[in-house]
């Protein structure tokens, strides 16, 4: 494989890399808990994109319950983004694990 091949795929993956990151930034991925009256929405990067909240989850004397809630359900999200953004960087990689990613 002659030194200009190299340098094209490895252009190539940059550019395939670039549209990969923008990909993730757009996609979203949904975490729940208490069986949905809490939801978190993250982007494909794990970004918290917003909270919704069941008002039925709603109870001022056990608040930290709610908390308790949120937190599982943006950790479920979470998850759920990094092993999207682990398949379709492996797509692009073709498994070859790249720091940061």
């Amino acid at each position: 494989m002659g030194m200009a091949n190299l340098q094209r795929m490895a252009m190539q993956m940059q550019q395939d890399l670039a549209r990969l990151d923008h990909e993730l930034t757009v996609t979203t991925v949904e975490g729940t808990a208490g069986g949905g009256v809490v939801k978190a929405v993250v982007n494909g990067k794990q970004e918290l994109m917003g909270v919704t909240i069941d008002p039925s989850a709603v109870d001022p004397t056990d608040v930290e319950m709610l908390q308790d809630l949120i937190v599982a359900a943006v950790t479920d999200a979470q998850r759920a983004a990094r092993e999207l953004a682990a398949s379709k960087t492996a797509g692009v990689t073709g498994g070859l694990r790249l720091p940061g990613m």
